[in-house]
């Protein structure tokens, strides 16, 4: 094929335009937007998820402390006591050489519980999450959540 020949097939050929092209990327952009929005809604609401789970099983583990030894560790001795033995405040006798947890869970967006004993308002332990925002109070995912209130929210 010549040269003169393969320049006439070329232009012939139809192409897409700018304004075709824009218009694709727009509704793919369009698209991508929309999907964006759903999941990072589902993936706030699996962390709140997440975190009343993560409370349950510290509470799990301080009740198991409380059967063996007769009390919760203190405020002061908080929750690393469920992970090794505490050296300050009530030490308990015959402690599990391999602790009540591996390693302390953390709320779904990767901050420490906040433990008290005695919790406030009455409560006998108390665990918090501060939420999204990691600042006490808040609304929808920023809301603090707490062991004495996880049946409210749960359900």
């Amino acid at each position: 094929m010549s040269l003169k020949r393969t320049a006439e097939v070329l232009k012939n050929q139809a192409g897409m335009t700018l304004i075709e092209i824009m218009v694709v990327v727009a509704i793919i952009g369009s698209i991508a937007a929309l999907v964006t929005v759903n999941v990072l809604d589902y993936l706030d609401e699996s962390k709140v998820e997440t975190t009343k789970i993560q409370i349950n099983n510290v509470e799990s583990a301080l009740e198991q402390f409380k059967r063996r030894h007769g009390f919760y560790p203190s405020t002061e001795q908080g929750l690393a006591a469920l992970v090794e033995k505490p050296t300050v405040g009530k030490v308990p006798d015959n402690y599990p050489s391999d602790g009540y947890v591996k390693s302390m869970p953390k709320d779904g967006w990767g901050n420490e519980f906040i433990y008290y004993h005695p919790g406030v308002a009455g409560n006998k332990i108390e665990i918090n999450s501060y939420g999204a925002d990691s600042e006490e109070g808040g609304d929808e995912f920023d809301a603090d959540l707490t062991n004495y209130e996880k049946a409210e929210g749960s359900e």
